[in-house]
């Protein structure tokens, strides 16, 4: 049978019963038929033997997409391409006073720019291969990635306890292993025609994928690291590490292995980031005591709504609409060059992390600690040499043109 779980193909056969499926999301969560069908097909597979859904739940190409999946086998597919993504949220030694929204832009435009210093050496002093993808590091990628400047909105005295501040500035990070998990991800692909069955951990095939996927969430880690250092660089700023939680990867505990799709991995007492979109707040929680009836796992966002297909048409059908799509109720600037990105990543796009946050601590997984407003949102800058190439040619060539339009 073909590796896709969850897209039309027939269902993975299985000897034992279903996997207890708990739901830690209430009525109110906006969650897609596909996305349950897809769950309940994902308890059939082979070793799963719970599941853990949470409100940020919805189809996903492999399955549902913010899950934590307890078996006894290892399911690559469940992990995907992008194994290590997580977010990191950093504290900056820049007071909210002093900020001044354009020039900060201005400044993170050149985010992917600045000297970070050679990667082979960032490697090798993370015990990581030397030559494990050292240019890629301290790169965001596309989709749904970003580094975003954030200031707090709400704090509640846990947060205070925690230490945030209300007169700080933020930088919370989204990206993962770039095109090393995407690599390991294609070969084990090729390598296993029934993927979909999982890999039993002692073989020598589970033995390397297991490998292949700890380097890659290793350097996911500092790849987010990098981002942030070339982010405070850009602000000439100084910044501290409050949050590192991936979402994309598999732990082993005593019961087995849990993966994590699409869902923050999280300790009893450990903060994590929950994101928004980048004109809605995102939210800093801490994980309850409890945490382990859903597996270690919570939303790690407020999860899409609409698919990247359905968002074209529905916004940005003009230059002027793209724009404000750019800017939020706070002033804030999104810095996205690629027109169709800044469709399909529109806040529409996306649930309410609210509500999301609300969910979870309904059921007594996290306590909220504070809300996060937007400022400068990094996705995507064109090359530099590109913009003043642009700049040189006559204006008529510059404009590229009904249907060309660049930001």
């Amino acid at each position: 049978m073909s590796n896709s779980i969850g897209s039309g193909s027939s269902p993975v056969s299985s000897a034992s019963d279903p996997a207890v499926i708990n739901r830690f999301f209430s009525g109110s969560a906006w969650i897609e038929g596909t996305a349950l069908d897809q769950l309940d097909e994902m308890s059939r597979l082979p070793g799963v033997s719970e599941i853990a859904a949470f409100p940020d739940l919805h189809p996903g190409k492999y399955g549902a997409t913010g899950v934590a999946v307890l078996s006894s086998r290892l399911h690559p597919l469940l992990i995907g391409n992008d194994i290590g993504c997580g977010m990191s949220l950093f504290g900056l030694d820049l007071p909210l006073r002093k900020l001044k929204i354009d020039k900060a832009a201005e400044r993170l435009r050149r985010l992917e720019t600045q000297a970070i210093g050679e990667g082979r050496e960032w490697l090798a002093e993370t015990g990581l291969p030397a030559d494990l993808a050292p240019d890629a590091l301290g790169t965001i990628g596309g989709g749904n990635h970003f580094c975003e400047l954030q200031a707090v909105e709400d704090l509640a005295e846990g947060g205070r306890a925690a230490g945030l501040d209300d007169q700080g500035l933020y930088l919370l990070v989204h990206s993962g292993s770039r095109a090393l998990g995407a690599t390991v991800f294609s070969q084990t692909l090729a390598a296993h025609s029934g993927l979909a069955a999982g890999l039993d951990s002692g073989s020598e095939a589970g033995a390397a994928w297991l490998a292949s996927h700890d380097r890659c969430v290793a350097w996911a880690s500092l790849n987010r690291r990098l981002i942030a250092a070339r982010a405070a660089a850009a602000l000439r700023a100084d910044l501290r590490l409050i949050a590192d939680i991936p979402h994309n990867l598999v732990r082993r505990s005593d019961r087995g292995f849990v993966h994590y799709k699409g869902a923050a991995a999280v300790a009893p007492g450990e903060l994590a980031p929950i994101a928004g979109s980048r004109a809605s707040r995102s939210h800093v929680v801490v994980a309850s005591a409890d945490i382990g009836r859903s597996l270690g796992g919570i939303s790690h966002g407020a999860g899409r709504k609409y698919d990247r297909a359905t968002m074209h048409g529905r916004v940005g059908r003009n230059r002027s609409e793209r724009e404000q799509l750019l800017r939020n109720a706070w002033g804030g600037i999104a810095i996205c060059d690629d027109r169709a990105l800044v469709v399909e990543e529109a806040a529409s796009a996306y649930k309410d992390a609210g509500q999301v946050v609300s969910d979870l601590e309904k059921v007594g997984l996290i306590v909220g600690l504070a809300s996060l407003r937007p400022l400068v949102t990094f996705k995507k800058a064109v090359d530099e040499a590109e913009v003043e190439q642009r700049r040189r040619k006559p204006e008529y060539r510059r404009e590229g043109g009904r249907g060309h339009e660049r930001y």
